[in-house]
């Protein structure tokens, strides 16, 4: 619990709640609802663990902010509760309510506790592959995965690691229950395409393709459309992004919707996959771009559309 002034309110409140919910319960010491309703916020905060942060101003100390809330509400009597979340006053209640309806209301802003603990275990997981610990952010990222299945940012990071670290097959069996998603979400169907690459790659039977075979075929005809593609996914399979972004380039640079797009889309995945975890900056900063993904999203435009 805070005590909200004019001095911390652009840190502890506006700012503080772009990270986590903030309940600002505005309150008086002549008030005797007030009193009554204090007590049962504390006790809360408690028991939600960390899920949101109560934070509470005086309204007789502080008019400035509380008139300003009461009027954006059309409220004109305390105690007023005002949830803030990112950085926005966006829901509130007014009086002493009971415990099981303010639980009703946090549960309409607040994150549950499994959601709130795979999102703390993929954001430790980020922080132990920056610190080349690949092991620890895989365990973490299957833990979150499997507190909140529905995490599908979680699931994302975790899969794309197994890939990178060469463990396909269990990458499939972690992919396997959002499978249905991949029209969808845009991200799941850039690792079914990169998965279909390794399996191209290494066919369970017959021989494997080559590179020098699909250079052998475009010296021949640099229009075989088919052995570029082909070459392209070998180059995915070995995560060389670059060089296959480039071939796949070279097909659209002579015919654009090729195979139903096939070239484009796969080009989309791979700035998906190679796309870095956005690094926190300063509030109302933006966060900078990948110079690697950033210059071959501009090569993309430049040839769509000219």
């Amino acid at each position: 619990m805070i005590d909200i002034t004019l001095e911390n309110f652009q840190a502890e409140l506006i700012e503080a709640s772009v990270a986590t919910p903030v309940l600002l319960d505005i309150w008086a010491e002549w008030c005797g609802p007030c009193k009554q309703l204090g007590p049962v916020l504390e006790k809360l905060e408690v028991e939600y663990g960390g899920r949101f942060t109560l934070a509470k101003l005086d309204a007789d100390k502080v008019p400035q902010i509380s008139s300003q809330l009461s009027e954006m509400f059309g409220v004109r009597s305390i105690p007023f509760c005002v949830m803030f979340k990112d950085g926005q006053p966006v829901d509130g209640f007014v009086g002493a309510i009971p415990a099981e309806k303010i639980r009703e209301f946090l549960d309409k802003h607040v994150s549950g506790a499994d959601e709130a603990e795979a999102a703390s275990q993929e954001a430790a997981a980020q922080e132990a592959l920056a610190g080349g610990d690949t092991e620890g952010a895989l365990e973490k990222l299957q833990h979150a995965v499997a507190t909140d299945p529905a995490n599908d940012d979680a699931r994302f990071d975790y899969v794309k690691l197994l890939l990178q670290e060469g463990r396909v097959d269990d990458a499939k069996v972690a992919f396997a229950p959002v499978i249905a998603k991949t029209s969808l979400v845009r991200r799941f169907d850039a690792l079914q395409r990169w998965m279909g690459a390794i399996d191209f790659a290494a066919p369970p039977a017959g021989a494997a393709p080559s590179i020098a075979d699909f250079d052998a075929k475009i010296a021949a005809n640099k229009r075989d459309f088919d052995a570029r593609f082909g070459r392209a996914r070998l180059l995915m399979a070995a995560q060389r992004w670059t060089d296959a972004m480039d071939e796949l380039l070279d097909i659209l640079m002579r015919d654009k919707t090729w195979s139903e797009d096939l070239a484009r889309k796969t080009y989309i995945a791979i700035l998906e996959i190679i796309e870095p975890p956005k690094v926190k900056v300063a509030d109302g900063q933006i966060p900078p771009d990948d110079p690697v993904v950033a210059s071959y999203r501009r090569r993309l435009s430049s040839i769509v559309l000219s």
